[in-house]
């Protein structure tokens, strides 16, 4: 079934189209199928060494740390398997935490925009006494590379900073925070769960010590990640575990491997990397069209447009609510109002507060987002809708 027939199967079910692809991503129709084969046929554990079927599985995993580590250029045995990029962002900042006790080095930098993925293990962290520096963005979004300068100090361990916003879809510097540490012992970690696999060059960059990454973000199955953890001089990140017991994954990540879900992490991160150019120029397309419809309604648009992920606009309409929009749009179009981590809560976003938005536009703000598996939308009605409330065309 191609990706095309595969969607519109979906609409015959559902007329709503999904546009909330910063939260999760369609699966891919080839990378499902694999994951039911090694369910249906191919069960094997991986740490089954008495007969065939846990060889293949074995080797199922082997192909899958090949496929991921080669989108950002990484050997196989630096690919940890994880739950996801939450867990990756744990192991990565936590996983630190003795060294950084034992070394003398307590001191943290992130920015103010991370994901709560990140934001809630640094405060673990300040909890056992380390110093967290959180560095404000600029109205479009983005760190400028001075603040690090000025705040990276020789007990600096940890710069952790992400690779694009889940909710603005806006890039960090991260090449230029590289060539920033370069020279400098601090440990640079990126969560890269919006970019891994979309976004690929900067990632490559041999000066990041650890990437986080989930499966459901790039049309895998949701339940898998991985952390990548890059060697410096031949030594690996002193990484300690957060759970024990198995000793699997280098003994950072011990427990029985899901074999189904990495298979299909693997198939999807091999698929990214083939189909990159081809998957950005229909996301392109989208955005054109809907860029088409919309911004003759005049909203407000947050984040840097000169330096953002081509799938994903965040934006309000002046005077609207975000959830009376999104209840009038939602048998037509399903959107969010931030990061699905958070948005059940109904907070004000955190990313859009530290940008300098007043809150009456946070009140208002919408997170469209799609990918290449995303079908057409009948913009008109959409316009329409957001006219009926009280949104202002534009003749």
């Amino acid at each position: 079934m191609s990706n095309r027939k595969q969607t519109d199967v979906t609409q015959k079910h559902n007329s709503t189209i999904y546009l909330d692809c910063n939260a999760t991503t369609p699966i891919e129709p080839t990378v499902r199928d694999e994951v039911l084969r090694y369910f249906d046929t191919e069960f094997g554990n991986a740490g089954s060494r008495t007969h065939d079927f846990g060889t293949r599985a074995k080797q199922a995993v082997q192909k899958a740390r090949d496929q991921v580590g080669a989108v950002v250029a990484a050997e196989r045995d630096q690919v940890i398997f994880t739950s996801g990029a939450t867990e990756s962002n744990n192991l990565a900042l936590l996983g630190l935490r003795v060294f950084g006790e034992t070394s003398g080095r307590k001191h943290v930098i992130s920015t103010q925009i991370e994901h709560k993925a990140v934001l809630e293990p640094l405060e673990e962290l300040q909890r056992r006494g380390f110093e967290v520096e959180l560095i404000p963005p600029n109205s479009g979004g983005w760190i400028d590379v001075v603040q690090l300068r000025e705040v990276l100090r020789p007990d600096t361990l940890l710069v952790s900073v992400m690779h694009a916003n889940n909710e603005t879809g806006v890039f960090q510097p991260i090449d230029e925070i590289a060539d920033e540490l370069e020279g400098h012992e601090a440990y640079f970690h990126v969560d890269a769960a919006q970019t891994f696999g979309k976004a690929i060059n900067s990632l490559r960059n041999p000066r990041i010590d650890l990437i986080s990454l989930s499966g459901h973000k790039i049309y895998g199955p949701k339940g898998v990640g991985a952390l990548i953890a890059r060697r410096r001089k031949f030594e690996r990140p002193p990484l300690r575990p957060l759970v024990f017991g198995g000793g699997q994954e280098r003994g950072l990540r011990p427990g029985t491997l899901p074999v189904p879900l990495i298979a299909g992490l693997g198939l999807a991160a091999e698929l990214a990397k083939e189909n990159r150019a081809e998957r950005e120029t229909v996301t392109r397309r989208f955005r054109k069209n809907l860029e088409k419809a919309l911004l003759p309604l005049k909203p407000k648009i947050h984040g840097d447009q000169s330096r953002v992920l081509p799938h994903v606009i965040n934006l309000s309409f002046p005077g609207l609510d975000s959830e009376a929009v999104m209840v009038a749009l939602k048998d037509s179009i399903a959107i969010s109002n931030g990061s699905a981590c958070t948005s059940s809560s109904y907070s004000p976003s955190h990313v859009l507060l530290a940008m300098g938005i007043p809150r009456f536009e946070i009140a208002g703000a919408l997170r469209f987002s799609w990918c290449h598996l995303t079908p057409d939308v009948d913009w008109d009605t959409v316009v329409q809708r957001l006219v009926h409330l009280g949104v202002h065309a534009e003749i």
